[in-house]
């Protein structure tokens, strides 16, 4: 059988690390799709071929659309005809309210998390419907129904954005055999905290979870590897809550 071949953005760290490797360890080739680390990129992409994966790096940011179109044609070209996307490329901004929020944090938040994840959604239902079918994940968060009061209500508005383009794009492509579905981790253990300015915030927020800790990466790339696998093959749609009960 054909090997899939699919896009990671974001995939030099955090979940988008994890389920690169996940995914390698499936059968999966990767495209890894990376704003900026290249020793991050590199080191990921170590590991999913010593998973006995092929793999290729891409640089560049989601929110362009000439870096987008460049990421797939890479991938295409490279690995072969791209049947599935994992959409994870994503930034917060600092931590605060609102009120304190600048415009050009607000401005790119949505341009990665919302126009972002549309390009590369849109770019991969063309390619996948000429093949025959694919599918989509779109990472989302917990933060999407939370509303994140005081952390980041820009970042929660651009996951509820995240979970209404899921839905709809399910609809929409269903009958080009293209399944789109979406993850929504709670809080998280990985650098993610560090780069908004609160490192210790996964294990402040512990108690306020049920399970009594913040999740891994490994978790949810658990849950991306099976929103891809046959065993979901009736599944589209679906915003899949992986949250420690939040």
């Amino acid at each position: 059988m054909t090997r899939p071949v699919t896009i990671v953005t974001g995939g030099s760290r955090g979940i988008g690390a994890a389920t690169c490797v996940r995914l390698a360890n499936e059968g999966h080739d990767i495209a890894l799709g990376y704003v900026s680390d290249d020793a991050a990129a590199r080191e990921v992409a170590d590991a999913v071929r010593a998973a006995g994966a092929r793999c290729v790096t891409v640089r560049g940011d989601t929110a362009q659309e000439a870096d987008v179109e460049r990421l797939f044609d890479t991938a295409a070209a490279e690995l072969g005809p791209v049947s599935a996307l994992v959409n994870n490329a994503g930034v917060t901004g600092p931590l605060g309210r609102l009120t304190e929020t600048r415009t050009e944090d607000l401005r790119r938040v949505m341009d990665v998390n919302v126009v972002g994840y549309l390009l590369c959604c849109r770019r991969a239902a063309r390619d996948m419907a000429a093949h025959g079918g694919g599918a989509i994940v779109n990472i989302s968060s917990a933060a999407a129904t939370l509303g994140s009061p005081g952390d980041y209500v820009h970042y929660a508005a651009s996951k509820a954005a995240t979970d209404a383009m899921t839905v709809g794009l399910s609809k929409e492509l269903g009958p080009d055999n293209i399944r789109v579905n979406a993850v929504a981790p709670g809080i998280i253990d990985t650098d993610m905290h560090a780069t908004m300015g609160d490192p210790g915030r996964p294990a402040r927020a512990a108690a306020n979870i049920p399970l009594g800790r913040p999740g891994e990466a490994s978790e949810i790339a658990a849950a991306v590897a099976w929103l891809l696998s046959p065993e979901s093959s009736y599944t589209t749609g679906a915003i899949l809550r992986v949250s420690g009960g939040r």
